[in-house]
């Protein structure tokens, strides 16, 4: 369902036939709002990109607030067209190009892989607590899933390495001890505005940026919110490491540490140092370069697995 300013409404269907119907309507003075869907808007928005017209893909959950906070509880699909045009005059969402081929293909890449370390985990855990007469079974589908894992890898080096711009950026990040080629490659597929924004805006983006909680005297906890999960998760792992082989990260873990932090919150802002340094390092487009420290760094204990758990308050 689509609605204009002037209140004009008109419904097409999502395939080929009714994107084209789309099409026709709408021109390069448009400027076009729509939720994303989990996917099912990729074809709208790329046939509205090619036609030329300004496009915004914006999150649901946000319309939906602004929805309730307008007071309006119901939904079909001509209430949810006026929720977005409204939220559009409010907002004002920036209209943003969307991604080229080649960036669309690294990222699908870099989500098929995640995919199946989950299942690989899934099984191994599942083979732990399966009956014997499930091993073999168990056993052939890990192997699949392993070798599916392996080509995967090589289809996304090869693709890094056949890039020009990434394959420069791979190498600064991987540059800094503790990333390692899930991060990089999560990096460049999920986060493409590394480098290209100053450290508040690229924390806030990663969901790193502790949010206040204040009210009148009371001073609550900061904590951090939204934001790309998926590469918050990665960066968790890579900063879990990084406090052991990254000198700069380990000191400052350990005055953190020092300073009363618990280990979570105190991980946590390792994990926005870490962004916040590799962000200025493709800014600058320079390698790591390992900071002056003081000869003796105290011994890291290791972390036990409670403490290694992620939490949102920093």
């Amino acid at each position: 369902m689509f609605i204009r300013p002037t209140g004009e409404h008109f419904a097409v269907t999502n395939d080929a036939r009714g994107v084209e119907q789309l099409r026709g309507r709408l021109g390069p003075n448009d400027f076009a709002i729509l939720e994303a869907t989990g996917g099912l808007e990729a074809a709208v928005a790329g046939a509205l990109a090619t036609a030329g017209v300004a496009l915004a893909v914006v999150n649901p959950r946000q319309v939906r607030d602004f929805a309730r906070a307008t007071g309006r509880l119901a939904k079909t699909d001509r209430l949810d067209a006026e929720v977005l045009a409204g939220f559009g005059e409010a907002g004002k969402p920036e209209p943003r190009p969307l991604a080229n081929e080649q960036a669309q293909a690294l990222e699908a890449l870099v989500t098929r892989r995640r995919q199946l370390v989950e299942m690989l985990t899934a099984e191994k855990n599942r083979r732990s607590m399966a009956p014997k007469v499930l091993y073999r079974s168990i056993d052939e589908h890990i192997r699949w899933l392993e070798k599916r894992l392996s080509g995967l890898d090589d289809e996304l080096g090869t693709l890094i390495r056949g890039t020009p711009l990434w394959r420069e950026r791979d190498e600064l990040l991987r540059s800094v001890p503790g990333v390692g080629p899930v991060l990089s490659r999560t990096l460049l597929a999920h986060l493409p505005e590394l480098g290209e924004l100053n450290r508040k805006q690229i924390a806030a983006l990663a969901g790193l940026a502790p949010f206040n909680r204040d009210s009148g005297k009371l001073r609550g906890n900061r904590c951090i919110w939204g934001g790309r999960a998926q590469v918050r998760r990665v960066l968790y792992m890579a900063a879990a490491a990084g406090i052991r082989s990254n000198p700069s990260l380990k000191a400052f873990y350990l005055r953190l540490r020092a300073g009363g932090k618990h280990a979570k919150p105190a991980l946590t802002a390792c994990m926005r140092k870490l962004l916040v340094t590799l962000n200025a390092m493709l800014r600058n487009k320079t390698h790591w370069q390992p900071p002056a420290l003081a000869a003796s760094i105290p011994t890291l204990s290791p972390l036990r697995g409670a403490e290694l758990e992620h939490r949102c308050c920093c």
